[in-house]
């Protein structure tokens, strides 16, 4: 397994200060010289073998810490890509306040939806990143031509209404996510708004979801007898093309994350009867190498997933 390393920075976000900065951990594949430099700053050097390496920006759920994410990260950077999460404080719900991977609400609204990002900190994200990739240790390391946007819960739901929107967005994967709306911004109950994208996805789910059941009332349902919402906008709301279902039996909202029983909403969940976060990890891993290396190997990956998973596929014409 590659030698994964990781550093800090912060980007400007929209909002008020202090609420308007985003801190970001990106993690990528490292090589250790041993050198002095290294020794004194715990600064590596990226592996320039591979380099440059396509990126992943992951998006959290709303309360719960990047780091919370840390061995999902380091599972997918080390298949050859850099990683990049987020911690964001800013204005929740209600003039609350917590960590959020940033919306618009009025971009979601029924008079605006699809008309622009409902998460515009992805764009200051990647901008930053085009910074970064013009400065020591990691010049030149970064391909931001081949980006994959993911996230977990609400992440997940914002990269969903936002892909789109950026260009070089080339495939798009969530876990415990769906489109399904909030009435309290105006939608009829039930309604699943049509996904942003126009790339591959990959949607993941666990059948022990105790978040989305809990969060029913949210979007005018009864959570005890309803679809699941993360099936419906797979079936409902991608457009054509080379989409995968994934889901693991026994596994929970917090499947492919280390949850923090202080914050978030895993007092909801159900019990974690299977750890999604490995086979979730190399199904990931694997669905990026193919569509943003073009990786043969990988699509043998995918035709065969790891026995923990089920997996449904669409396959009409490439959108």
């Amino acid at each position: 397994m590659s030698l994964i390393r990781s550093l800090w920075w912060s980007t400007r976000t929209d909002g008020e200060p202090p609420f308007d900065t985003a801190h970001l951990k990106i993690y990528y594949p490292a090589i250790a010289t041993g050198d002095d430099a290294e020794r004194l700053t715990g600064v590596f050097a990226p592996d320039l073998a591979g380099a440059p390496y396509p990126v992943v920006v992951f998006l959290s759920g709303v309360n719960v810490g990047q780091d919370a994410y840390r061995r999902f990260a380091t599972a997918v950077a080390a298949s050859g890509f850099v990683v990049v999460t987020m911690d964001r404080v800013a204005e929740l719900f209600g003039g609350q306040r917590g960590l959020t991977p940033g919306v618009d609400l009025d971009a979601a609204r029924p008079d605006a939806y699809g008309t622009r990002p409902t998460c515009p900190t992805i764009g200051a994200v990647l901008d930053s990143l085009a910074e970064l990739n013009e400065l020591p240790p990691l010049r030149g390391a970064l391909d931001l031509d081949r980006i994959a946007l993911g996230g977990h819960s609400a992440g997940g739901t914002v990269v969903l209404q936002s892909a789109r929107y950026f260009p070089s967005v080339a495939a798009v994967f969530a876990w415990g996510a769906h489109t399904m709306v909030a009435t309290m911004l105006g939608w009829e109950p039930g309604t699943v708004l049509p996904a942003q994208v126009s790339c591959p996805v990959l949607l993941g789910v666990g059948t022990n979801d105790g978040v989305i059941r809990g969060s029913a009332d949210r979007y005018g349902e009864d959570g005890a007898d309803r679809p699941d919402p993360v099936r419906r906008t797979f079936t409902e709301a991608l457009p054509p093309g080379d989409h995968l279902l994934a889901v693991v039996p026994g596994a929970n909202h917090f499947g492919i994350a280390d949850a923090d029983p202080t914050a978030a909403r895993a007092f909801l969940d159900g019990p974690a009867d299977t750890d999604a976060l490995v086979p979730f990890a190399r199904l990931t891993a694997a669905f990026l190498r193919a569509h943003l290396r073009g990786d043969p190997e990988a699509k043998t990956v995918l035709a065969e997933p790891d026995s923990d998973i089920r997996l449904t596929r669409r396959e009409e014409t490439t959108c």
